[in-house]
């Protein structure tokens, strides 16, 4: 068994090298490697952008949406065998601290997390994971579907974290990934209309595709007030910003209803002007995502019961030998590329 890494070894440059077999530990699973999903993190690594927080990690390998087969099992591992179809989390947490007792691991600051230098990402022929942050795969799920599980949890924890239900009146902010996966959640959590706002008329479109009510172009359409306009002057029951933009963030406020809630899930590095007048008048209540806790086994079963149709926002997918290309067209087609997938065989 050759392993092979597809390391980033400089901005928009790829090598396909060698590198040796992974050691697998006791409590660990050896996976070979079979579909990886190109992430928004992974992009702004790939561009150069990433390097003002991470510096000097290069060489480096990228990649955490990740799903495999198993091709060894450590020796204290009881619950998988050789062969088994797994998807795996990619946040590893210390499991002893007050946030992963409490059950909000995500919180761990000390976490391991894939492709967040210095730990390697998943772009590799076999890794090794621990079993406990590892999920088998029902056989009516494809690679692809278990790889996409990792941003369907963002949004599966943003609806978690926003209280919706039935009935309620929803806009996100951004139509790329991880809106769509929010979309895709908050559908199927009972969201009765689902405004969905995009600069790119190709994510709207998808975004009604998928179950999307109404939609706004915010490049050609003043984003508040059409959506006021949808709901009656209202507003809506609950705002996410998913699109990472202080543009997004600024406008909130001024889009949630009385009593409404707005949950921030983009990664905006930004100041964000806010308006906390129109807040308090509202009573309306601000919550944050970072990453998502216990969601994993709700994504899988959503998925395999057909509740939630996760493989529709993949654009693309790529052979390993091709990661560069996929990269490539990840970031310089971002109208049309919502989703690019690196398989293997």
């Amino acid at each position: 068994m050759q392993n092979q890494a597809m390391v980033m070894t400089d901005v928009r440059k790829f090598e396909l090298c060698n590198v040796s077999m992974p050691e697998v530990g006791t409590d660990e699973l050896g996976i070979a490697v079979k579909s990886v999903g190109i992430c928004g993190s992974d992009m702004h690594f790939y561009e150069g952008k990433a390097f003002s927080i991470f510096p000097n990690s290069l060489p480096f390998v990228l990649g955490h949406e990740a799903a495999g087969v198993v091709y060894q099992v450590g020796e204290n591992v009881k619950d998988f065998q050789v062969g088994d179809r797994v998807a795996i989390e990619p946040g590893v947490p210390c499991g002893k601290c007050a946030f992963c007792e409490s059950g909000r691991y995500n919180l761990c600051p000390d976490v391991v997390f894939l492709a967040t230098p210095p730990v390697e990402g998943a772009l590799k022929r076999y890794i090794k994971y621990p079993a406990f942050k590892t999920y088998r795969l029902p056989d009516n799920l494809s690679m692809t579907e278990g790889a996409l599980l990792e941003p369907l949890s963002v949004g599966i924890h943003a609806a978690q974290r926003s209280g919706v239900t039935i009935g309620k009146t929803v806009a996100i902010l951004g139509g790329g990934c991880i809106g769509l996966c929010t979309l895709l959640a908050a559908k199927a959590w009972g969201a009765s209309r689902i405004i969905v706002c995009d600069l790119f008329d190709s994510h709207l479109n998808k975004a009604l595709a998928l179950g999307a009510t109404d939609t706004v172009n915010s490049g050609t359409q003043n984003t508040v007030e059409q959506i006021m306009k949808l709901t009656g002057g209202a507003g809506v029951d609950i705002v996410f910003e998913t699109a990472g933009s202080p543009v997004t963030a600024a406008q909130t406020s001024h889009i949630v209803g009385r009593g409404g809630t707005i949950v921030m899930v983009g990664n905006i590095m930004p100041d964000v002007p806010f308006s906390f007048r129109n807040l308090y008048k509202k009573e309306a209540e601000v919550r944050a995502v970072f990453r998502y806790c216990n969601t994993y086994p709700i994504a899988l079963q959503a998925v395999a019961s057909g509740r939630i149709d996760v493989k529709r926002i993949v654009s693309a997918s790529y052979p390993f030998e091709q990661a560069q290309q996929a990269f490539d067209h990840a970031v310089d087609d971002k109208v049309n590329c919502v989703k690019a997938v690196i398989t293997m065989e």
